[in-house]
């Protein structure tokens, strides 16, 4: 089983013009909406074997929010492709993963990530949320057998859900 967890960053600011987009830092907002969704990610008991974010500012702070909560001692690579990559883009980068990974998150940016996640929701959304988490698990041993494999769809959880 091959388990694939894809993560839009967290809420940014846009309030310094002389920023590039890749520069903007995340809200407070973001940051608190980041924190709840973590609380549901240790309920659920996720581990992962490999983080990858985007070079930008606030997925790449996304990511490190993350991975403290899931495991102080967990490496983040960064991946500069993440940044402008489509939905294609994101199923290669999945297939050449190491084998001895069989858990992979991906932080990253719309509309590539929504255009991911509805390649294997059953229902699919208009636009992926902030700090969203799409999670899906691959019946296969081999990350470049993921075209063939069956999947399933284990959560997605948006901060929104978590606040009912």
């Amino acid at each position: 089983m091959k388990t694939v967890y894809i993560v839009r960053h967290a809420k940014s600011s846009w309030d310094f013009l002389n920023l590039e987009d890749h520069e903007r830092p995340l809200l407070k907002l973001g940051i608190v909406r980041t924190r709840l969704i973590c609380d549901y990610l240790k309920k659920k008991k996720v581990s992962v074997d490999l983080l990858i974010s985007s070079h930008a500012v606030r997925a790449n702070e996304t990511a490190k929010i993350i991975a403290e909560a899931l495991d102080p001692e967990e490496n983040i690579r960064i991946d500069q492709k993440l940044y402008e990559a489509d939905a294609g883009d994101l199923f290669q980068m999945l297939m050449e993963m190491p084998e001895d990974a069989d858990s992979v998150m991906m932080v990253g940016h719309n509309p590539t990530v929504t255009e991911f996640v509805n390649a294997y929701l059953r229902k699919p959304i208009e636009w992926m949320p902030t700090s969203a988490v799409a999670c899906f698990v691959f019946k296969t041993k081999s990350w470049e057998m993921l075209p063939d494999a069956r999947h399933k769809t284990k959560f997605f959880i948006t901060p929104k859900m978590l606040k009912k």
